[in-house]
């Protein structure tokens, strides 16, 4: 599960200056040019892009043109959040749908490149809004109400996607798929305890009861999909001359096959109201730039979404508070990494603190609904 790094403009990107492990310009360079014909890629050059908290991806430069490469971690035993076949294979099968998504050029199932299973992509240019949006885009509020509905529109056109049909139809269980998504968190924070990050015996106590909470009241699924699993403005590319254009969805390696509320429920919780409850104040510790005036509020997202999909959104507070209960415990896996030693320190930076609070609007959101 990504977050936001050091995406900007060009590219879709900003390289962070700092070498990143998991990736040699020769071999990469020698690579594509067998892979992709060209013997001008044998002068390559590499550039990490984002901060590394989850895949790496690399932005490779030459004089034959320029491609974006992705990888696993550096380290750690690749798990299917970290399935590089899984995520080249969704951007392949989603090709050709309404579905923006950049175009793979070429797979590795292990050894070269990089010595892990890898692909390469088309750099797709465009804009990554992030807190705060790059000088002279979206200037308007009716930039920003359009920049709103396409990511809406995007996502209601992922879950109207007939998997079956683009050959996705094994990509996933969907039976049982938010039992097991519960479960599968519950089992990660498990994790993230026993690496020794400093948590109070409260915050135990609050998390398993919300861990509780969800898995009693399990909602029925109203559709199977394909879900992205991260889903969000800063993982959307947009164009740059026209704000209502998203361009290329990013970051695919948590999707699968399951019950499509769940990426409506989890954006909810990244959205940002200009106005809102205290309690969700509280839980921004990820950018957005869309409390800005012009973005759509939350309840206009929900409902935006519920007349393109045809979704019954009664449940959707439980699927917002298994989204703060999901996030609460992704962030306090990168900490967990942090104090390991595992990662860079400037990867939990601003990270501090934000389990409580996603904790606590996890349980404000089943006992409340969307206030």
């Amino acid at each position: 599960m990504a977050l936001p790094s050091d995406r900007g403009v060009t590219g879709g990107t900003r390289s962070v200056p700092d070498a990143h492990p998991g990736a040699d310009a020769a071999v990469v360079g020698a690579w594509l040019a067998e892979h992709l014909g060209d013997s001008a890629w044998l002068q390559s050059s590499l550039s990490p892009i984002g901060a590394g908290r989850s895949n790496l991806t690399y932005r490779v430069d030459s004089p034959a043109g320029a491609v974006v490469l992705r990888r696993p971690p550096v380290g750690e035993v690749a798990a299917t959040a970290h399935d590089m076949g899984r995520e080249q294979r969704v951007i392949s099968s989603l090709a050709g749908t309404p579905v923006p998504v950049p175009r793979v050029l070429a797979t590795s199932a292990g050894g070269p490149p990089v010595d892990a299973p890898c692909f390469v992509m088309e750099l797709v240019d465009g804009i990554v809004p992030l807190g705060e949006l790059p000088p002279g885009w979206a200037t308007t509020e009716d930039e920003r109400r359009r920049a709103s509905q396409a990511l809406v529109d995007v996502l209601v056109a992922l879950h109207a996607v007939d998997h079956n049909a683009v050959g996705l139809g094994d990509f996933g269980r969907p039976e049982g798929f938010m039992a097991r998504q519960v479960r599968r968190w519950n089992t990660q924070w498990e994790q993230a305890r026993s690496a020794g990050i400093p948590v109070t015996e409260e915050t135990v106590a609050e998390l398993t009861r919300l861990a509780d909470a969800l898995a009693a009241a399990l909602p029925a699924t109203q559709r199977h999909t394909i879900v992205h699993g991260d889903y969000r403005i800063d993982n959307c590319l947009f164009d740059a001359a026209d704000p209502g254009r998203i361009r290329a969805v990013l970051d695919w390696e948590l999707s699968t096959l399951g019950d499509p509320l769940a990426d409506l429920g989890l954006l909810l919780v990244y959205w940002r109201d200009a106005d809102e409850h205290p309690i969700w104040q509280a839980s921004r510790h990820i950018p957005s730039p869309t409390q800005l005036p012009g973005f759509l509020d939350r309840s206009d997202v929900a409902r935006a979404y519920a007349a393109g999909s045809g979704l019954d959104l009664e449940p959707l507070p439980w699927y917002v508070a298994f989204g703060a209960f999901k996030l609460a415990v992704v962030l306090a896996g990168i900490l967990a990494r942090v104090r390991a030693g595992m990662v860079p320190v400037s990867m939990g930076a601003g990270l501090e603190g934000s389990v409580d609070p996603l904790v606590a609007l996890g349980h404000h959101v089943l006992a409340e609904g969307l206030t």
